[in-house]
């Protein structure tokens, strides 16, 4: 805690080191501790090793049925998918893995929560519109579509479409995809 002093035991007249066991330093010893004493270690130890640099961070996201999910998500968008107490794995292409759970009070992303790189987006969504999936229309002054939901030019070309949760997805059309 900020601004603690611990008890130290003053009746020895050598002055041992304190061991701080969280960072494995020693540190000299002291009367007290002041708060900015504090702030100097804990900035070491930030400095020092960056707290999410070797992490392999994860996305999720929430759905208001899992095997509905499952099915989407492995067999019509062909991901491999598996699944353990009660969640959902996405694994995607580069070892990304993505968290799909379940939640009874469920609302939509407004927002696109996946993108999918395609190389050549008229057969993506051509494909991806056999095996069922329906894609998003839009005739607004900032975005529209074509017929085939797809939107050009002012970047690179994307179709949107939703899972049976009503999250939004994307197919964009990127070279070397």
């Amino acid at each position: 805690m900020l601004g603690h002093r611990p008890q130290v035991d003053n009746s020895s007249t050598s002055a041992a080191p304190v061991k701080c066991a969280r960072w494995e330093k020693t540190y000299p010893q002291r009367r007290w501790y002041s708060v900015s004493w504090y702030i100097k270690v804990l900035s070491m130890k930030a400095r020092g090793e960056p707290m999410f640099k070797d992490t392999k961070a994860f996305s999720g996201f929430s759905v208001d049925n899992l095997e509905k999910a499952r099915e989407f998500y492995g067999q019509t968008l062909g991901l491999d998918v598996s699944e353990a107490n009660g969640l959902l794995t996405l694994h995607i292409a580069g070892g990304t893995d993505i968290l799909v759970y379940p939640k009874p009070n469920h609302i939509p992303a407004t927002f696109t929560i996946l993108n999918f790189p395609v190389s050549t987006i008229e057969q993506a969504v051509d494909e991806l519109t056999r095996r069922g999936v329906r894609f998003e229309i839009y005739h607004e002054a900032d975005l529209m579509t074509d017929e085939k939901g797809i939107a050009r030019g002012g970047g690179p070309n994307i179709a949107w479409f939703k899972d049976p949760a009503g999250n939004i997805l994307s197919v964009l059309e990127i070279a070397n995809a």
